[in-house]
């Protein structure tokens, strides 16, 4: 079973990453739940079911017919994700006295690749920038898709039962809207009569639909477009693990001392992360579309 990056960095001791990896999963909800597969080389193929085969009952002495499974090899590519940060010298040694500047430097690069890597989750296409990886709108097949409307239209509780029983077997582990959406689930669920879930996950009250959490993501647009229709969004039912959504890397998130720079007075770090994302059933995740603000 593949770690998430909370368990692994338990294992390390190198404190620099485990602050880093600690700042990183802080900035990014989804990646409490993610499990990550470790890679060797720059890419991942693995295959993808497509047909079970199926069984048949037989008559006494009657002939059988062997049906076999059938499958797609999908190959999901790594992305180098990173930053540098760069502390002045003199700022470092004159300004540090409440704070060290270089620690401030670098917990906030990590919050960038945290939102980096949560924006690309969502939207990121390779199509679009080579040097990514492919997220949710892009690996979430067209049959894994319910729309709220040629145009777009309001989100509904039936789009919502819709979406989570598109995703089987089993139940979603995770639903991902924008803050826009999720009030209108709110008021939705108000109208309804019905209560409002709450949960608590990774020692936070999450809103709850159906005992799925329901986690907001800043980097889910609200000005999406389908057809005619424009400032629309998504909501997304995922499920987690070596038969759902992985994450992929080689290694894990480095934390490197560049050191002393020549071209000017500074010292900098760097936060790497060779990253990538598989979707290992198509029928782990399935999304809303279309879904406009009223």
């Amino acid at each position: 079973m593949a770690l998430t990056l909370a368990e692994s960095a338990k294992l390390s001791l190198d404190m620099l990453r485990r602050g880093v990896v600690e700042t990183i999963i802080e900035a990014s909800p989804m990646l409490n739940v993610l499990p990550f597969q470790q890679v060797e080389g720059n890419s991942f193929k693995y295959n993808r079911e497509n047909t079970l085969g199926g069984a048949s009952f037989y008559a006494v002495n009657g002939q059988w017919t062997e049906v076999t499974a059938t499958f797609t090899q999908v190959t999901s590519n790594l992305a180098i994700l990173g930053g540098d940060a760069d502390v002045d010298n003199f700022i470092q040694r004159v300004r540090s006295n409440v704070q060290d500047q270089r620690a401030v430097q670098t917990a906030l690069k990590a919050k960038a690749v945290a939102r980096k890597w949560e924006q690309t989750m969502i939207t990121g296409d390779t199509a679009a920038d080579s040097n990514a990886f492919d997220g949710m709108r892009t690996l979430v097949p067209a049959s894994q898709r319910v729309s709220a409307g040629t145009n777009g239209g309001p989100l509904t509780l039936d789009l919502m039962d819709q979406v989570i029983d598109l995703v089987k077997p089993g139940k979603p582990d995770l639903l991902v809207m924008s803050k826009r959406t999720r009030r209108r689930l709110k008021a939705l669920l108000t109208a309804s009569a019905h209560y409002v879930e709450t949960g608590t996950q990774f020692g936070r009250q999450v809103m709850m639909y159906d005992g799925i959490p329901v986690e907001v993501s800043d980097f889910q647009p609200d000005d999406e477009t389908q057809a005619a229709g424009s400032n629309l969004s998504s909501v997304y039912a995922i499920q987690f693990g070596d038969e759902g959504l992985m994450g992929l890397q080689n290694g894990e998130v480095e934390t490197v001392d560049i050191g002393q720079l020549e071209a000017k007075d500074a010292q900098r770090v760097r936060i790497r992360w060779y990253v990538g994302l598989a979707l290992m059933r198509e029928q782990a995740a399935a999304r809303i579309t279309g879904v406009n603000a009223s």
